[in-house]
């Protein structure tokens, strides 16, 4: 399990923000976001609130600890690394009840300091760039935040791709109440999207395109929602292309498995990131990923 119960002997009349910083160093912002998540606990389970008196001898923390079901990083470096994820992996918890994610192995292999500098769905397979120590997630997340580097995808689509496209739609969030689903838009609303689309390979028997697509910004969802705005929903997608309510039966996790590979025509999202360039320390590196499920998938 991810989360592990751990008690900490602690001095009675003490205020428990204070008890996290003063005697455990905890940080200020690690401090506030554990009492505000309601990890910190008396012996009877009750969690803590921050300006909460320690009123027992002991508190007890729910700490994250990593475990690993065997992914390894596909490079590591002295300040980072990068893992080829898997689809249908969370990078991150989502709560105290989620058994195992990307995270897991990140803190497995490089400590409870490493963590992942970006993010990618949970369906998206593909490279993740990870920061071993702090100051390098710091650095390397604000170059994404930044823009300042380059990546690309490869995706199965349904129909047949001719040429090179460039999408340029707006995006919005949907104003149907199904959870997170984007939409286009017109261009003096919402965001601005654009997505390069090149054409590989194209499977006549199955009617599906093998396709690389180089996201010029990074909005939620933007390359499913451009693919599907232009008439080739991406095989799998299984809120994009879709009937409403099998779309809202994924978001609340209650779509059937069989009904989902029936509607989406796949049991998980056709997408991956499949290229990540970008420069650290004056040095630039170009990684490709080496998972190649998508191209057995496409030639099946």
């Amino acid at each position: 399990m991810p989360f592990i119960l751990k008690e900490f002997k602690a001095p009675k009349g003490k205020k428990i923000q204070l008890f996290l910083l003063q005697d455990l160093a905890y940080k200020p912002a690690v401090a506030h976001r554990l009492i505000s998540r309601g990890r910190i606990f008396n012996s009877f389970h009750k969690s803590y609130l921050i300006s909460e008196i320690i009123n027992e001898d002991s508190v007890f923390i729910a700490l994250f600890e990593g475990h690993t079901r065997g992914l390894k990083p596909l490079h590591t470096f002295k300040d980072f690394a990068i893992f080829d994820k898997p689809s249908n992996l969370v990078i991150h918890p989502n709560s105290k009840k989620t058994k195992y994610s990307l995270l897991d192995e990140i803190r497995y292999h490089f400590g409870n300091k490493a963590n992942q500098a970006h993010r990618i769905d949970a369906e998206t397979s593909g490279l993740v760039l990870v920061g071993r120590h702090e100051k390098a997630t710091n650095t390397l997340a604000s170059m994404f935040e930044k823009k300042e580097y380059k990546k690309s995808y490869l995706a199965i689509v349904q129909g047949k791709i001719y040429n090179n496209i460039t999408i340029d739609k707006n995006l919005t969030k949907e104003g149907k109440n199904i959870g997170v689903r984007m939409a286009t838009c017109s261009k003096d609303e919402g965001k601005e999207s654009i997505t390069h689309v090149k054409p590989i390979s194209y499977n006549k028997e199955k009617d599906i395109s093998l396709i690389e697509l180089i996201p010029i910004t990074g909005r939620q969802h933007q390359i499913r929602i451009h693919l599907h705005s232009i008439g080739h929903k991406i095989v799998g997608d299984p809120i994009y292309g879709i009937d409403d309510e099998y779309a809202e039966g994924y978001l609340n996790k209650t779509l059937d498995k069989k009904i989902r590979l029936e509607k989406s025509g796949s049991y998980r999202l056709w997408l991956h990131a499949n290229y990540l360039e970008f420069t650290f320390q004056g040095i630039i590196y170009k990684i490709f990923s080496k998972n190649s499920d998508i191209y057995k998938e496409f030639n099946s």
